[in-house]
């Protein structure tokens, strides 16, 4: 504890004072706490992409995939994510405070490999394959009366 004593009666280089005599005028001009706490939870609305996982910051969550193309609202308190769409709950996971993780729920992943197979397993309607007329450029020059390099009277720019 003696270099915090020797600490304080310098003068600091861009304070030009020394700290210990800064913390009383700094303390009188903080403003008080508002009456009421502040909210706890983070909010976004957004719609759930194709992967169905959520960005959180820099984390990824699992959701349920029959909220995949909708519009989803994700709620972040301190110890939780909640992920609802349409007031149901499609997602809760516990919060990872560790920076670039994906946190996956079993059950999103089993219903995901569901949906893929029996997306494979139906076959595609058959399209209708309708023939196009295909016009010569002489049928746009008579219908345009396009004569003569775009001249329709031979007289030029007016």
């Amino acid at each position: 504890m003696d270099w915090l004593t020797r600490a304080n009666r310098r003068i600091h280089r861009t304070l030009h004072a020394r700290p210990a005599n800064g913390w009383k005028p700094d303390r009188f001009r903080k403003m008080a706490l508002p009456p009421i706490a502040p909210p706890g939870w983070w909010k976004a609305l957004l719609r759930l992409p194709r992967d169905h996982y959520v960005r959180l910051f820099t984390r990824h969550s699992s959701v349920h995939p029959p909220a995949v193309g909708r519009c989803i609202e994700v709620a972040a308190a301190m110890g939780q994510v909640l992920v609802t769409c349409d007031g149901v709950g499609v997602a809760r996971h516990a919060r990872s405070w560790a920076s670039h993780q994906t946190i996956t729920d079993p059950e999103h992943t089993a219903a995901a490999a569901a949906a893929r197979k029996a997306s494979a397993a139906t076959k595609p309607a058959s399209v209708e394959v309708t023939e196009l007329e295909e016009r010569s450029l002489e049928t746009n020059d008579r219908i345009f009366d396009v004569i003569d390099d775009g001249l329709s009277t031979g007289e030029g720019l007016a």
